[in-house]
């Protein structure tokens, strides 16, 4: 099993304040994250879950992924949901230097605004509410994630300045986690949800066993709950 925490500590948000780990509600809302896509085997089938329960998610794709699948982004977009710069290569930020992480990230964030710009989208914070036969949902394009969750303080500030909503989470699902049984991925969110809480998912390969079981169910529980789900404004 590998090492990582389920439950982000209160401490870690309390030292990296100018991160956004989850929402503070007193409302029944949940907002669900997805990680490393868009890739044709596994983000068709997320995006087709959500629409079961009108669910809005936010989706921190990888530039490579949406050079390599542009249906699948317009399909994210169009339906609504929020998106975010997850790197252009899955970079570990531990181990690139702050120029060139930098570039990585810029790099991303053109081929998202090129994306965004064909389908006639501009760059201002979308509404959560759910569209129909209306304009497209209007995203906030700045939202970032970084891959492994490794980011130092100087890589943090630079994107910072460029305007970028560095974004963690809350509750860490593991469904990448390959020595977990499908369960146990189950449990990690049922467990440490709570109203506001960042949830984060990946639509991978590597999460797709886990992510198959635990999502309907997650969003089949929460909704009998009254919860709502959103994507991150």
């Amino acid at each position: 099993m590998k090492a990582y925490l389920v439950k982000t500590p209160k401490i870690f948000k309390l030292l990296f304040k100018k991160r956004l780990w989850a929402f503070s509600s007193k409302q029944k809302i949940i907002y669900l994250t997805f990680d490393d896509g868009p890739i044709p085997e596994v983000t068709p089938w997320v995006l087709e879950q959500l629409k079961k329960h009108q669910a809005k998610a936010t989706f921190f794709c990888i530039g490579k992924n949406i050079e390599e699948n542009p249906s699948i982004f317009n399909q994210i977009y169009e339906e609504g949901h929020a998106i975010g710069n997850h790197t252009q290569n899955h970079l570990n930020a531990n181990l690139t230097s702050s120029d060139s992480y930098l570039e990585n990230v810029l790099k991303a964030q053109e081929v998202i605004n090129e994306r965004i710009k064909i389908l006639g989208g501009n760059k201002v914070e979308r509404e959560n509410s759910s569209i129909k036969n209306e304009k497209k949902p209007q995203i906030n394009q700045f939202l970032f994630r970084p891959p492994y969750g490794k980011l130092s303080s100087k890589k943090a500030k630079k994107l910072q300045k460029k305007g970028f909503q560095i974004v963690m989470w809350d509750v860490l699902s593991a469904d990448f986690d390959s020595s977990i049984s499908k369960e146990k991925c189950l449990e990690n969110v049922l467990k440490n949800t709570r109203k506001g809480s960042i949830i984060i998912f990946h639509d991978s390969k590597k999460a797709e066993m886990n992510l198959r079981y635990a999502l309907p169910k997650i969003l089949t529980h929460y909704s009998n709950m009254g919860y709502v789900f959103k994507a991150i404004p």
